[in-house]
């Protein structure tokens, strides 16, 4: 039987509610079930006590004795997590699409420390639009354009569009001059380490999963070089793991070459210096060819 579908309740700070489904078991009390099944958080009483757990109503659930299947909900929010001192930009927004820039070190989506200081968040917050959806990622370290789905309806279409590689993408990266020949493609097979908690992705052997075509844009004092990145495939960690492997780490990485302790809150002085600065598809929802970059938006009918 499917489960019924979940209740419009309100965003708050940009967050939407978060579902907990009470199976049977032993629990004495609601607030007991949670702290064990949801144990990050640590002050499950003091919500519970607030009103901050909600039923399918979106009525405040008192702490009374454990009662199964039923489903609660939460919003996701952490004391300690870190203020993103610096703003997004809202390039462009129609009824399908909102193109934001977003600035270094905000999350595009909730995860780990990160829910209301994330992108997803603060333009639902902003704008209003619940069923605001990001269609690809950037890491939380990298600068510049993301592209959002506005409509539900619409949003496989896009992800589609992702996913088959039908996109071209444009970035800048500052790192270390190179020999080159310049232009030139590079090819590397990129694989996960087996440790999942080491967050390097390595060059290993085999047929290659990750191509880029990185120029050199201008020559910069110091040594150092701003590329233009134009990749092929969608990798994790793709450019600055390849740019890593030609012996020219992006200035400001904190991941390639050596991996740094995490810091919270993040220093905020040396951003790393990798923007997503163009994006274009032809729009499988409009046929429209779009053309964004930080700049500018450009629509060209079908």
């Amino acid at each position: 039987m499917a489960r019924p579908a979940k209740p419009a309740l309100p965003l708050r700070q940009g967050v939407a509610a978060s579902a907990v489904f009470c199976p049977a078991g032993p629990w004495p009390t609601l607030t007991a079930f949670l702290a064990e099944r949801l144990p990050r958080v640590d002050d499950w009483a003091e919500r519970v006590g607030r009103g901050d757990v909600v039923d399918d109503a979106g009525l405040p659930v008192p702490d009374s004795p454990y009662r199964p299947g039923r489903r609660v909900y939460y919003w996701r929010y952490r004391a300690d997590e870190p203020e993103v001192p610096f703003l997004e930009r809202i390039v462009f927004q129609d009824e399908h699409l909102l193109v934001a820039d977003k600035p270094h070190f905000l999350p595009v989506t909730p995860s780990g420390l990160y829910a209301r200081e994330t992108l997803m968040a603060r333009l639902r917050h902003r704008t209003g639009l619940h069923d605001l959806i990001p269609v690809h990622r950037l890491d939380r370290e990298t600068a510049g354009l993301v592209v959002f789905s506005v409509r539900p309806q619409d949003r496989d279409a896009y992800h589609q569009l992702f996913r088959e590689r039908v996109v071209d993408k444009v970035y800048d990266a500052v790192a270390p001059r190179g020999e080159g020949p310049w232009p030139r493609v590079v090819r590397h097979r990129l694989a996960e380490p087996e440790d999942e908690g080491f967050m390097q992705m390595q060059v290993v052997d085999g047929e290659p999963n990750a191509e880029t075509r990185i120029d050199v844009a201008e020559l910069l004092p110091g040594g150092l070089a701003r590329y233009e990145l134009r990749p092929r495939t969608g990798v994790r960690h793709q450019l600055r793991a390849q740019m890593n492997a030609l012996g020219l780490p992006i200035v400001g990485d904190r991941i390639y070459p050596v991996l740094q302790p995490h810091e919270n809150p993040p220093r905020f002085d040396a951003p790393l210096q990798l923007v997503a600065r163009e994006i274009s598809f032809t729009d499988p929802v409009t046929g429209e060819l779009r053309a964004f970059s930080r700049r500018a938006a450009t629509i060209a009918p079908p």
